[in-house]
C-alpha cells in the first residue's frame, strides 16, 4: 500500500501560479511512476502529467509549456508547478502512484485548484 497526501491547492487569478506537493509513504519501493490527474465538475478524471522512474514524462496537451512535474525521491515527494493558470484549469487535482508489477494505482484525497478573477 502507498499513501499519498496532497497540499498546495487554492484560489489564484488567471495568469497566476501554484505549486502542488504530494508526500508518499508506505510501500514506496514499489512505485514505478508518479503523476497528477485532475477532475473538473461534470467531467471525467484526466491525466495532467506522469513521470515514470525511467523513461519519458508525459503531459496533457492542454498543460504543455505551462505545468512542470518533478520528483524528489530522497524525500518521497512529487510536485506540480503550474504557471500561466487559466480558468479551465479549475479542478480537483489528485496525486497518483503506479505499481506496474501488480497493475495497481493509489490516489491521494485531492486538492482543489480554482482559477478565477
Amino acid at each position: 500500500q502507498v499513501q499519498l497526501v496532497e497540499s498546495g491547492g487554492g484560489l489564484v487569478q488567471p495568469g497566476g501560479s501554484l505549486r502542488l506537493s504530494c508526500a508518499a509513504s508506505g510501500s514506496i519501493f514499489k512505485i514505478d511512476a508518479m503523476g497528477w490527474y485532475r477532475q473538473a465538475p461534470g467531467k471525467d478524471r484526466e491525466l495532467v502529467a506522469l513521470m515514470p522512474n525511467t523513461g519519458v514524462t508525459n503531459y496533457a496537451d492542454s498543460v504543455k509549456g505551462r505545468f512542470t512535474i518533478s520528483r524528489n525521491n530522497a524525500k518521497n515527494m512529487v510536485y506540480l508547478q503550474m504557471n500561466s493558470l487559466k480558468p479551465e484549469d479549475t479542478a480537483v487535482y489528485y496525486c497518483n502512484s503506479k505499481d506496474y508489477t501488480l497493475g495497481v494505482g493509489y490516489w491521494g484525497q485531492g486538492t482543489q485548484v480554482t482559477v478565477s478573477s
